[in-house]
């Protein structure tokens, strides 16, 4: 049995993958009791954490006993002191590159990397599902999760400056996607509590932006992103001037 925790688009994908494989899929949505669902369903194969980014640590911590070792995460702006911090010490863990939008096919940008535990199973369910997805070691987890939030930071925060695509922000205000990209580094490494391969996440960056040229810059969540790396710099004590004046002109604050 495979649970899925948030039945959303992403959690809908991840759902009918597995089903693909021939797996039980039961969700755990907001009108259930996590608590209730592991009395039903003590020793799930796996249980998919499908949440929203901001959802994220609350459900880590109702997370029943008996599920902590059987987890599935894929947020976005994720890190693994995001899961350290609520105790759990080993999950599987996808940096997704495909998105699902209400009313539109399933677009893919990259192959996704998995790592941990459940690696290989959850490859097989987003092969089935032509998702394209490949296992990685574990000890490379850190720089494919840094990988996809430069992506994700880069494009959103230099997006409420200039809007469009990330094809026409690389070509016509590549200096801006440096600067924004350099200081999201800057976090990520303090977040991560180590020194980052800068080189090969620019690389990665570039290589993410032709993956889908037309994919565009921003969107809903990019004021709650910008908030959020401004909180991080403060407490980090960072500069981030590149951040800041983009915020100071968009009425963002920190938090």
């Amino acid at each position: 049995m495979i649970v899925v925790w948030g039945l959303g688009e992403m959690g809908g994908a991840f759902a009918h993958a597995f089903l693909r494989l021939g797996r039980r899929v039961a969700p755990v949505t907001r009108a259930l009791d996590p608590v209730a669902v592991a009395r039903a369903i003590p020793e799930p194969e796996l249980v998919v954490v499908a949440v929203g980014e901001r959802d994220l640590p609350v459900v880590l911590e109702q997370v029943p006993d008996g599920w902590r070792d059987r987890l599935l995460l894929l947020q976005n702006e994720l890190l693994p002191v995001d899961w350290q911090a609520h105790r759990i010490e080993r999950p599987t863990v996808a940096s997704v590159w495909f998105e699902k939008k209400r009313s539109k096919p399933l677009n893919v940008v990259l192959p996704t990397p998995v790592a941990g535990p459940d690696a290989a199973d959850v490859v097989r369910a987003l092969d089935a599902h032509d998702l394209p997805a490949h296992e990685v070691p574990e000890e490379r987890l850190l720089f494919e999760l840094v990988k996809k939030n430069l992506y994700i930071l880069t494009a959103n925060l230099a997006g409420l400056e200039v809007g469009g695509t990330v094809e026409a922000l690389w070509r016509d205000h590549r200096q801006l996607a440096r600067d924004v990209a350099a200081e999201v580094l800057e976090i990520q490494a303090w977040r991560a509590g180590e020194a980052l391969p800068t080189r090969a996440l620019m690389d990665g960056l570039v290589a993410a932006f032709e993956g889908d040229p037309t994919h565009g810059c921003t969107g809903r969540s990019a004021p709650a992103r910008l908030a959020r790396a401004l909180d991080h710099a403060d407490r980090a004590g960072l500069r981030v001037p590149t951040l800041r004046a983009i915020a100071s002109r968009h009425g963002v604050t920190p938090g």
